[in-house]
């Protein structure tokens, strides 16, 4: 898993079915929880937003761990595919952690009254969209790639200290934003017509995900390795 080279080929053919199934996936949960889900009891059809806020924002949690964890196994093991790994991954992490404030904006007007209050909740998936794009500008401000991977892999260890307040400012404090919808140790508090497409579009959206950073990663496989004999040999590069 840690060759260049073995990691373009297997993901090569793992791309179109990751592709071909996040498209089927998110088409039919958004289609279905758009426009064949009931309203809410409470909020009527505002809630529908639901279908892209929740995805984007348990990816940008998640993406920013998977981040961080490749980036101290770059850090520590010193392997080139994981930095590249954290590389790829700050971009897509900040779309989706950006993506979740601006739904979740949308979500609040009806809901609250206004479009942003100083949340807990909001406050720190804020300060998560930071530290992206912290991490994508420090990357890009220094020249040298082994330093920029050292000082990426640290600050980006540093804010994992963020996800536990995200994940349970809603627990902490006394927050507007509402609880989890779905939890692991307890029932999800939404009806099955509701939920289903939900689940749909979340795991649709992982998938999505996935396909982006396989391609994202190939790319970058592919310039940081140019000089390989694989990589010239694929382009039709002669030596």
């Amino acid at each position: 898993m840690a060759s260049p080279k073995w990691f373009y080929e297997f993901s090569g053919k793992c791309l179109p079915w990751v592709g071909g199934l996040a498209l089927i996936g998110v088409l039919t949960g958004i289609i279905w929880g758009l426009l064949f889900t009931p309203p809410d009891y409470l909020q009527g059809n505002s809630y529908r937003i639901i279908f892209l806020h929740v995805p984007s924002a348990s990816l940008a949690l998640t993406v920013y761990v998977s981040l961080a964890i490749s980036a101290g196994i770059g850090f520590i093991w010193k392997i080139k595919l994981a930095d590249l790994a954290a590389k790829c991954l700050a971009p897509i992490g900040a779309s989706f952690c950006a993506l979740a404030l601006v739904t979740g904006a949308i979500w609040g007007k009806p809901t609250w009254g206004t479009w942003w209050v100083w949340d807990a909740r909001l406050t720190s998936m804020l300060i998560l969209l930071f530290l992206y794009l912290g991490l994508i500008a420090l990357r890009e401000a220094i020249t040298s790639q082994d330093t920029a991977a050292r000082a990426c892999a640290v600050l980006s260890m540093v804010g994992l200290v963020n996800i536990p307040i995200i994940k349970f400012s809603v627990d902490w404090w006394n927050t507007l934003h509402q609880g989890a919808t779905i939890k692991v140790t307890k029932g999800a508090s939404m009806a099955p017509e509701m939920l289903i497409p939900l689940l749909i579009s979340i795991f649709a959206f992982y998938l999505f995900c996935l396909f982006v950073f396989l391609i994202r990663l190939r790319t970058e496989i592919v310039s940081r390795e140019q000089r390989t004999s694989w990589v010239r040999g694929m382009l039709g590069v002669r030596s």
